[in-house]
């Protein structure tokens, strides 16, 4: 598969650098528009582009599955300050994630890059993540679209209103094909809280435990 970052209709979509203002607003809000935005990446090895399809905010001491929930510390500065820069850290001893700094002034923020449609320089990515991983793999989850993207400790706090780790406006989704739902992986700190925002029906998002129990299917009436 080799693609262009292209509109749902086909044309190309021009990879013009979202500004800082867009970022510069409630984390909730930064989250739901940064769906069908597009992740660039312009490595050494090629040029890599993906459409976002799934993210997640995360902001203050009042949310208690966010990393500003313990306060301000070396690992997760980033979420307070500059909006529009890149929050990558290290979890479960093999993945990095990237979080975009979302928030207003005084409240610290992050939206959580989840997953992307892979567009272009899928050939780089394969090779970053196994040329036996199918397509759909290749980016569906934080850790693997990282992986895919080149990504790690040294694109923290990076600008991404510039190159070469930038994100661009994409497709603006309608409310009624973008879902919200509890966040992923977040054990006990799980609150329920509909932060998790996706493409409906898209088969690029990840999926992964929200610790909340599922509905139970509706039981059959007994016949008489």
């Amino acid at each position: 598969m080799s693609r262009a970052a292209a509109a749902s209709d086909g044309s190309r979509l021009p990879l013009r650098p979202l500004v800082s203002s867009f970022f510069a607003r409630p984390t909730l809000i930064v989250a739901r528009d940064l769906i069908g935005c597009l992740l660039v990446h312009d490595s050494p090895e090629g040029r890599t582009v993906g459409r976002i399809v799934e993210a997640e905010a995360y902001t203050s001491d009042d949310d208690p599955g966010s990393h500003a929930s313990r306060g301000q510390k070396p690992r997760n500065s980033p979420m307070f300050e500059e909006p529009g820069r890149a929050y990558v850290y290290f979890t479960y001893g093999n993945h990095f994630m990237l979080n975009a700094v979302a928030h207003v002034p005084g409240v610290p923020g992050a939206a959580l890059i989840r997953a992307i449609e892979p567009l272009e320089g899928i050939d780089v990515m394969r090779v970053r993540r196994g040329r036996e991983i199918r397509d759909r793999d290749l980016t569906r989850g934080p850790g693997r679209l990282t992986q895919a993207f080149g990504l790690n400790r040294d694109h923290n706090r990076a600008d991404l209103t510039r190159r070469p780790l930038y994100i661009c406006a994409g497709e603006r989704y309608p409310e009624g094909s973008v879902e919200a739902g509890p966040r992923v992986g977040l054990g006990s700190t799980q609150d329920g809280r509909a932060w998790r925002f996706r493409v409906a029906g898209s088969p690029w998002v990840s999926t992964g435990p929200t610790g909340l129990p599922k509905p139970s299917a509706p039981r059959r009436p007994r016949r008489s």
